[in-house]
Protein backbone atom coordinates (compact mmCIF):
# COMPACT_ATOMS: atom_id res chain seq x y z
CA UNK A 1 0.00 0.00 0.00
CA UNK A 2 2.96 2.24 0.90
CA UNK A 3 6.54 2.28 0.78
CA UNK A 4 8.21 2.79 4.26
CA UNK A 5 8.91 5.94 4.98
CA UNK A 6 11.86 7.09 7.16
CA UNK A 7 11.29 11.09 7.58
CA UNK A 8 14.21 12.64 9.15
CA UNK A 9 11.73 14.60 11.77
CA UNK A 10 8.83 13.98 13.19
CA UNK A 11 6.71 17.52 13.58
CA UNK A 12 5.28 17.89 17.42
CA UNK A 13 2.37 18.57 18.08
CA UNK A 14 2.67 21.72 19.05
CA UNK A 15 3.76 22.47 15.30
CA UNK A 16 0.27 20.70 13.57
CA UNK A 17 -3.60 21.69 13.35
CA UNK A 18 -6.10 19.83 13.54
CA UNK A 19 -8.07 21.40 10.47
CA UNK A 20 -5.56 23.01 8.31
CA UNK A 21 -7.68 23.25 4.99
CA UNK A 22 -10.21 25.58 3.51
CA UNK A 23 -13.66 24.64 2.37
CA UNK A 24 -13.54 22.39 -0.37
CA UNK A 25 -16.25 22.86 -2.95
CA UNK A 26 -18.94 20.33 -4.47
CA UNK A 27 -22.23 19.20 -3.85
CA UNK A 28 -23.35 18.75 -0.04
CA UNK A 29 -26.42 17.58 1.71
CA UNK A 30 -27.58 20.56 3.58
CA UNK A 31 -30.99 19.28 5.13
CA UNK A 32 -33.70 17.00 5.11
CA UNK A 33 -36.15 17.39 3.03
CA UNK A 34 -38.54 16.64 6.03
CA UNK A 35 -36.17 19.41 8.07
CA UNK A 36 -37.75 22.40 5.85
CA UNK A 37 -41.62 22.97 5.07
CA UNK A 38 -43.48 24.69 3.05
CA UNK A 39 -43.62 28.21 3.59
CA UNK A 40 -40.74 27.95 6.54
CA UNK A 41 -37.77 30.30 6.75
CA UNK A 42 -35.10 28.92 8.76
CA UNK A 43 -31.40 29.84 9.46
CA UNK A 44 -28.18 26.92 9.41
CA UNK A 45 -24.77 27.35 9.34
CA UNK A 46 -22.37 26.02 6.67
CA UNK A 47 -19.39 26.34 4.08
CA UNK A 48 -18.19 28.45 7.44
CA UNK A 49 -21.09 30.66 6.99
CA UNK A 50 -24.89 31.44 7.95
CA UNK A 51 -27.54 31.22 5.47
CA UNK A 52 -31.02 31.53 4.90
CA UNK A 53 -33.38 28.51 3.96
CA UNK A 54 -36.72 28.54 2.52
CA UNK A 55 -39.32 26.66 0.67
CA UNK A 56 -42.28 28.05 -1.44
CA UNK A 57 -45.66 27.66 -1.69
CA UNK A 58 -44.57 24.99 -5.08
CA UNK A 59 -42.37 23.27 -2.63
CA UNK A 60 -39.38 24.82 -4.24
CA UNK A 61 -36.29 25.71 -2.13
CA UNK A 62 -33.76 28.88 -1.64
CA UNK A 63 -31.27 29.39 -0.13
CA UNK A 64 -29.76 32.73 0.36
CA UNK A 65 -27.05 35.35 1.79
CA UNK A 66 -29.17 36.39 5.25
CA UNK A 67 -28.83 40.37 4.78
CA UNK A 68 -31.30 42.04 2.27
CA UNK A 69 -29.77 43.84 -0.84
CA UNK A 70 -31.47 46.92 -0.10
CA UNK A 71 -30.60 48.21 3.46
CA UNK A 72 -29.16 44.88 5.16
CA UNK A 73 -31.94 43.62 7.51
CA UNK A 74 -31.55 39.84 8.10
CA UNK A 75 -33.83 37.81 6.12
CA UNK A 76 -34.21 34.87 8.75
CA UNK A 77 -35.64 37.18 11.38
CA UNK A 78 -39.09 38.27 10.27
CA UNK A 79 -38.86 37.09 6.62
CA UNK A 80 -41.97 35.33 5.29
CA UNK A 81 -42.27 33.15 2.31
CA UNK A 82 -45.19 34.91 -0.10
CA UNK A 83 -45.51 32.62 -2.87
CA UNK A 84 -42.06 31.24 -4.22
CA UNK A 85 -40.37 34.51 -3.04
CA UNK A 86 -38.57 35.45 0.30
CA UNK A 87 -39.85 38.46 1.64
CA UNK A 88 -37.76 40.94 3.81
CA UNK A 89 -39.56 42.70 6.79
CA UNK A 90 -38.12 45.89 6.91
CA UNK A 91 -39.51 46.97 3.84
CA UNK A 92 -41.28 44.09 1.61
CA UNK A 93 -38.72 43.53 -1.03
CA UNK A 94 -39.02 39.90 -2.60
CA UNK A 95 -36.93 37.29 -3.53
CA UNK A 96 -36.93 34.21 -5.66
CA UNK A 97 -34.58 31.19 -5.09
CA UNK A 98 -32.38 32.38 -8.13
CA UNK A 99 -31.92 36.12 -6.09
CA UNK A 100 -33.70 38.14 -8.39
CA UNK A 101 -35.94 40.78 -6.81
CA UNK A 102 -39.26 40.35 -7.81
CA UNK A 103 -41.11 42.93 -6.23
CA UNK A 104 -40.75 46.50 -4.90
CA UNK A 105 -44.07 47.40 -3.52
CA UNK A 106 -43.60 50.97 -2.95
CA UNK A 107 -41.56 52.08 -6.06
CA UNK A 108 -42.43 52.45 -9.47
CA UNK A 109 -39.50 52.08 -11.18
CA UNK A 110 -37.31 48.79 -10.34
CA UNK A 111 -33.71 49.66 -10.01
CA UNK A 112 -31.69 49.24 -13.38
CA UNK A 113 -29.25 46.33 -11.98
CA UNK A 114 -32.56 43.95 -10.77
CA UNK A 115 -33.38 43.56 -14.07
CA UNK A 116 -30.26 42.84 -15.29
CA UNK A 117 -29.37 40.31 -12.53
CA UNK A 118 -29.32 38.15 -9.50
CA UNK A 119 -28.69 40.55 -6.73
CA UNK A 120 -28.90 38.51 -3.37
CA UNK A 121 -26.40 35.89 -3.30
CA UNK A 122 -27.97 32.32 -3.53
CA UNK A 123 -26.44 28.58 -3.92
CA UNK A 124 -27.60 26.01 -6.46
CA UNK A 125 -30.09 23.91 -4.93
CA UNK A 126 -31.31 20.23 -6.05
CA UNK A 127 -34.08 18.53 -4.22
CA UNK A 128 -33.59 14.48 -4.38
CA UNK A 129 -33.86 11.40 -2.51
CA UNK A 130 -35.20 13.51 0.61
CA UNK A 131 -32.03 15.41 0.77
CA UNK A 132 -31.89 19.24 -0.24
CA UNK A 133 -28.51 19.62 -1.69
CA UNK A 134 -26.22 22.77 -2.34
CA UNK A 135 -23.51 23.00 -4.76
CA UNK A 136 -20.64 25.00 -3.32
CA UNK A 137 -17.96 26.97 -4.66
CA UNK A 138 -16.20 29.32 -3.17
CA UNK A 139 -15.68 31.79 -6.49
CA UNK A 140 -19.18 30.85 -7.31
CA UNK A 141 -18.09 28.26 -9.70
CA UNK A 142 -21.04 26.48 -11.84
CA UNK A 143 -21.71 22.95 -10.62
CA UNK A 144 -19.06 20.61 -12.32
CA UNK A 145 -20.89 17.54 -11.71
CA UNK A 146 -24.00 15.58 -11.07
CA UNK A 147 -25.73 14.49 -8.26
CA UNK A 148 -25.78 10.51 -8.17
CA UNK A 149 -28.52 8.57 -9.36
CA UNK A 150 -29.12 5.91 -6.85
CA UNK A 151 -30.61 2.67 -7.40
CA UNK A 152 -32.24 2.08 -3.93
CA UNK A 153 -34.13 5.30 -3.68
CA UNK A 154 -34.81 4.98 -7.49
CA UNK A 155 -36.82 1.94 -6.96
CA UNK A 156 -38.61 2.76 -3.26
CA UNK A 157 -41.62 0.87 -3.27
CA UNK A 158 -39.04 -2.81 -3.59
CA UNK A 159 -37.24 -1.29 -0.62
CA UNK A 160 -37.64 -0.31 2.94
CA UNK A 161 -38.14 3.29 4.52
CA UNK A 162 -35.17 5.07 4.74
CA UNK A 163 -33.90 5.91 7.99
CA UNK A 164 -31.99 9.61 8.63
CA UNK A 165 -29.80 10.04 11.08
CA UNK A 166 -27.20 13.16 11.72
CA UNK A 167 -24.21 13.90 13.58
CA UNK A 168 -21.95 16.68 14.18
CA UNK A 169 -17.97 15.70 14.29
CA UNK A 170 -15.50 17.94 15.44
CA UNK A 171 -12.96 17.08 12.73
CA UNK A 172 -12.93 18.51 8.74
CA UNK A 173 -14.55 16.55 6.21
CA UNK A 174 -11.10 14.93 4.64
CA UNK A 175 -10.44 13.50 7.69
CA UNK A 176 -13.62 11.73 8.18
CA UNK A 177 -13.76 10.53 4.76
CA UNK A 178 -10.01 9.38 5.01
CA UNK A 179 -11.21 6.40 7.27
CA UNK A 180 -12.95 4.64 3.95
CA UNK A 181 -9.42 3.70 3.04
CA UNK A 182 -7.60 3.26 6.52
CA UNK A 183 -8.56 -0.28 7.10
CA UNK A 184 -5.92 -1.13 9.70
CA UNK A 185 -8.23 1.28 12.16
CA UNK A 186 -11.21 -1.55 11.55
CA UNK A 187 -8.86 -4.04 13.37
CA UNK A 188 -7.31 -2.19 16.09
CA UNK A 189 -10.23 0.51 16.90
CA UNK A 190 -13.35 -1.16 15.53
CA UNK A 191 -12.56 -4.89 17.06
CA UNK A 192 -12.80 -6.47 13.58
CA UNK A 193 -10.95 -9.62 13.68
CA UNK A 194 -8.70 -8.82 10.92
CA UNK A 195 -7.60 -6.36 8.74
CA UNK A 196 -9.68 -6.07 5.58
CA UNK A 197 -7.67 -5.14 2.11
CA UNK A 198 -8.60 -1.99 0.22
CA UNK A 199 -8.28 -0.77 -3.20
CA UNK A 200 -9.06 2.40 -4.28
CA UNK A 201 -9.17 4.29 -7.53
CA UNK A 202 -10.37 7.34 -8.70
CA UNK A 203 -11.39 9.40 -11.68
CA UNK A 204 -12.16 13.44 -11.56
CA UNK A 205 -14.31 14.27 -8.80
CA UNK A 206 -15.74 10.12 -8.72
CA UNK A 207 -14.03 7.51 -6.39
CA UNK A 208 -14.29 4.06 -5.49
CA UNK A 209 -13.09 1.85 -2.64
CA UNK A 210 -13.47 -2.02 -2.19
CA UNK A 211 -12.93 -3.40 1.34
CA UNK A 212 -12.55 -7.26 1.67
CA UNK A 213 -13.65 -7.86 -2.07
CA UNK A 214 -16.80 -6.50 -2.11
CA UNK A 215 -18.27 -6.70 1.74
CA UNK A 216 -18.09 -2.89 2.04
CA UNK A 217 -17.31 -0.85 -1.52
CA UNK A 218 -18.38 2.39 -1.89
CA UNK A 219 -18.45 5.59 -4.29
CA UNK A 220 -17.43 8.67 -3.77
CA UNK A 221 -19.32 11.57 -5.84
CA UNK A 222 -17.00 14.63 -4.60
CA UNK A 223 -16.18 15.71 -0.98
CA UNK A 224 -19.55 15.50 0.73
CA UNK A 225 -21.45 12.38 -0.95
CA UNK A 226 -20.73 8.50 -0.97
CA UNK A 227 -23.01 5.45 -1.48
CA UNK A 228 -21.81 2.78 0.35
CA UNK A 229 -22.62 -0.20 0.73
CA UNK A 230 -22.45 -3.10 3.26
CA UNK A 231 -22.80 -6.71 2.09
CA UNK A 232 -23.68 -9.88 4.07
CA UNK A 233 -24.33 -12.93 1.92
CA UNK A 234 -27.17 -11.59 -0.42
CA UNK A 235 -27.71 -9.30 1.67
CA UNK A 236 -26.76 -5.16 0.90
CA UNK A 237 -27.40 -2.27 2.97
CA UNK A 238 -27.26 1.22 1.33
CA UNK A 239 -25.72 3.99 3.81
CA UNK A 240 -26.20 6.93 1.87
CA UNK A 241 -23.33 9.41 3.96
CA UNK A 242 -23.62 13.27 3.59
CA UNK A 243 -20.76 15.17 4.89
CA UNK A 244 -21.61 19.13 5.04
CA UNK A 245 -18.63 21.50 6.19
CA UNK A 246 -20.09 23.65 8.95
CA UNK A 247 -16.15 25.30 9.10
CA UNK A 248 -13.36 24.77 8.98
CA UNK A 249 -13.58 22.44 12.13
CA UNK A 250 -16.68 20.97 12.02
CA UNK A 251 -18.61 18.44 9.92
CA UNK A 252 -22.70 17.88 9.77
CA UNK A 253 -22.91 14.23 8.82
CA UNK A 254 -25.96 12.90 7.56
CA UNK A 255 -27.08 9.01 6.58
CA UNK A 256 -29.81 7.77 5.27
CA UNK A 257 -29.99 4.31 4.94
CA UNK A 258 -31.79 1.35 3.59
CA UNK A 259 -32.18 -2.13 2.06
CA UNK A 260 -34.33 -4.21 -0.01
CA UNK A 261 -37.50 -5.27 1.86
CA UNK A 262 -37.55 -9.03 2.83
CA UNK A 263 -40.10 -11.44 4.27
CA UNK A 264 -40.85 -10.13 7.73
CA UNK A 265 -38.76 -12.75 10.22
CA UNK A 266 -36.73 -14.36 7.65
CA UNK A 267 -33.22 -14.59 8.05
CA UNK A 268 -32.20 -11.78 5.09
CA UNK A 269 -34.38 -9.52 6.97
CA UNK A 270 -32.22 -10.34 9.78
CA UNK A 271 -29.31 -9.84 8.63
CA UNK A 272 -29.93 -6.44 6.82
CA UNK A 273 -31.34 -5.07 10.32
CA UNK A 274 -28.12 -5.98 11.71
CA UNK A 275 -25.96 -4.29 9.07
CA UNK A 276 -28.29 -1.14 9.87
CA UNK A 277 -28.08 -1.38 13.38
CA UNK A 278 -23.93 -2.21 13.13
CA UNK A 279 -23.48 0.98 10.84
CA UNK A 280 -24.91 3.35 13.78
CA UNK A 281 -23.66 1.53 16.36
CA UNK A 282 -26.43 -0.36 17.86
CA UNK A 283 -25.89 -3.73 16.89
CA UNK A 284 -26.00 -6.38 19.96
CA UNK A 285 -24.12 -9.68 20.29
CA UNK A 286 -20.58 -8.70 18.26
CA UNK A 287 -17.51 -7.55 19.07
CA UNK A 288 -16.76 -4.95 16.37
CA UNK A 289 -18.39 -1.36 17.09
CA UNK A 290 -19.53 1.10 14.81
CA UNK A 291 -18.31 4.18 14.00
CA UNK A 292 -20.68 6.46 16.69
CA UNK A 293 -18.76 4.65 19.64
CA UNK A 294 -15.17 4.57 18.69
CA UNK A 295 -14.50 6.99 15.24
CA UNK A 296 -15.42 10.10 16.91
CA UNK A 297 -13.60 10.03 20.03
CA UNK A 298 -10.58 9.83 17.78
CA UNK A 299 -12.00 12.77 14.66
CA UNK A 300 -13.01 15.10 17.38
CA UNK A 301 -9.81 15.45 18.94
CA UNK A 302 -7.03 14.49 16.58
CA UNK A 303 -4.69 16.86 14.52
CA UNK A 304 -3.86 16.25 11.14
CA UNK A 305 -0.40 15.23 10.09
CA UNK A 306 0.79 16.38 6.51
CA UNK A 307 3.68 13.71 6.32
CA UNK A 308 2.36 10.78 7.73
CA UNK A 309 4.76 8.38 9.55
CA UNK A 310 3.10 5.29 7.68
CA UNK A 311 4.18 1.41 6.81
CA UNK A 312 3.84 -0.87 4.33
CA UNK A 313 0.62 -2.69 5.96
CA UNK A 314 -1.51 1.23 5.73
CA UNK A 315 -3.89 1.76 3.33
CA UNK A 316 -3.77 3.90 0.30
CA UNK A 317 -3.67 7.07 2.75
CA UNK A 318 -1.32 9.17 0.21
CA UNK A 319 -3.47 8.38 -2.96
CA UNK A 320 -6.25 9.23 -1.02
CA UNK A 321 -5.48 12.31 -0.38
CA UNK A 322 -4.00 12.78 -3.88
CA UNK A 323 -7.48 12.56 -5.09
CA UNK A 324 -8.95 14.99 -2.44
CA UNK A 325 -6.88 17.91 -2.56
CA UNK A 326 -8.60 18.82 -6.39
CA UNK A 327 -11.56 19.98 -4.19
CA UNK A 328 -9.54 23.01 -2.53
CA UNK A 329 -9.01 26.43 -4.76
CA UNK A 330 -6.73 27.29 -2.05
CA UNK A 331 -3.97 24.81 -1.26
CA UNK A 332 -3.45 23.54 2.20
CA UNK A 333 -0.32 24.85 3.85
Amino acid sequence: MNAPVDLERIQTGDELERCPFPIPYGWFGVQYSHELEVGQVKMDTFFGKEWVLFRGEDGSVGITDPYCPHLGAHLGHGGIVEGNNIRCTFHHWQFNSEGWCKEVPYGKVMPGICKKKPVLKTLPVVEKYGVIFAWYHPEDAEPMWDLPIVPEFEDPDNHVDVRYHSWDIGTCIQEIAENSVDTPHLKFLHGAPIIPPVEFEADGPISKYNIMDGYIWGIGHGPGISETRHNKGDVAMLMFALSTPVHAELTRTRMAFTWKKYPEGSEDAKTAEHLYNHSIGEAEGEDSAGFESVDLIVWDNKKYRPNPLLCDGDGPIMKFREYFKQFYVESAE
